[in-house]
């Protein structure tokens, strides 16, 4: 037999072999014909395996989107990664703004409180930029490309072998079928010869796939560890980007003239704001240059017997009898009353008493 006749002939086994898996597949949709069911457990892993590359797809394209707003942007790496060729440098949002602040400060003037204040604005704005690239970089190492090795890798892999255990459950199926047409005694021996070869490649293959599914387990833990990962570099870089803020709000206090118009109009007090001048457990600079006292400070202000000193940094209008209105720059005694709501203290002007928002304070030593 030469080459071309073997060809030939396995063309036309293979072809026989779709035709039976077709037959059998269309009889089962049909009712027209049994179908083997895969055990309990089997048939777990195989939804555990498919539920968990469908959330791992979600989850992974999603953190593209947080981490590369811009889509054209996600395409052009996307082309640079098949073509195994790094992406160009791009100029992120922040940077670019930061750039703009510094020339339009050096162009205004690096001696005036404007054109100082973009300076070091834009010095801000650029190292948010460089703590957002280091995220990108970071996270797609440790977070994006785990799940896409798991997608395009293992995945793939059990895909494979699930599409292979199809066939063979086709196979066995179908000749179950024939077997059970089988009349003549000579073709009933052919069928249950056929029915015990593929019932061992069943059973062999049913066996692959499930030590393949089985380690769905252990890519949930690597995906725990790289998920740990991805939360400590999204907390570097928010930490990061807070301390920048913090810095440039202590800076801009050094210039009064903020609060002021260009044409020195009467100055105008910003609006306090819970949000912005209290930030978690430290004591913070306003832009104004006073000091603003964050709950930790008043919890030990709260903690302590007897008054203290403070000094109203804005007006305040009394909103009912319970209240004591302010006026800027006045100092009173403040001290707390146990079961106050924690964002106010009770405050005391001569005879007078009521309750101040300790927004507008800042407590004196």
């Amino acid at each position: 037999m030469n080459i071309m006749d073997f060809n030939v002939k396995k063309l036309a086994a293979d072809a026989g072999t779709f035709l039976s898996r077709a037959v059998q597949f269309t009889e089962e949709k049909l009712g027209q014909a049994e179908k083997t069911e895969l055990d309990a457990h089997l048939e777990n892993l195989l939804s555990k395996a498919e539920c968990t590359k469908i959330w791992t797809e979600k989850i992974m394209k999603q953190t593209e989107v947080l981490l590369q707003p811009n889509p054209n942007a996600r395409i052009e790496e996307f082309v640079y990664e098949k073509l195994d060729r790094k992406a160009p440098s791009r100029i992120n949002n922040p940077e670019l703004l930061g750039q703009y602040m510094i020339d339009a400060g050096t162009e205004f003037g690096p001696g005036t409180a404007y054109g100082n204040a973009l300076i070091k604005c834009g010095e801000t704005q650029k190292r948010i930029g460089t703590a957002d690239r280091e995220l990108i970089q970071t996270s797609a190492l440790n977070f994006l490309t785990p799940l896409r090795n798991f997608i395009e890798g293992d995945y793939k892999t059990i895909a494979k072998e699930r599409k292979l255990l199809q066939n063979k459950r086709l196979d066995l199926d179908a000749a179950k079928t024939r077997l059970k047409k089988a009349k003549a005694a000579e073709t009933r021996a052919s069928s249950e010869q056929e029915l015990r070869i593929t019932q061992s490649e069943f059973d062999r293959q049913a066996e692959i796939t499930r030590l393949l599914l089985e380690g769905i387990s252990s890519t949930h833990a690597h995906h725990l560890r790289c998920l740990n990962d991805f939360v400590e570099a999204q907390m570097t870089y928010y930490a990061q980007c807070y301390q920048y803020m913090l810095d440039l709000q202590k800076q801009l206090g050094s210039f009064p003239s903020i609060y002021h118009c260009n044409n020195n109009q009467t100055s105008v007090a910003p609006t306090p704001s819970a949000s912005s001048n209290v930030i978690g457990s430290s004591t913070l600079t306003s832009t104004s240059g006073l000091v603003i006292t964050s709950p930790s400070n008043l919890t030990d202000l709260k903690e302590c017997s007897g008054s203290r000193k403070a000094r109203v940094l804005y007006d305040y209008d009394a909103a009912n009898s319970t209240e004591l209105s302010l006026l800027a720059d006045e100092v009173i005694t403040v001290f707390s009353v146990v079961g106050m709501d924690s964002d106010w203290l009770m405050g005391e002007r001569g005879n007078q008493k009521g309750r101040v928002p300790i927004t507008y304070l800042e407590l004196l030593n």
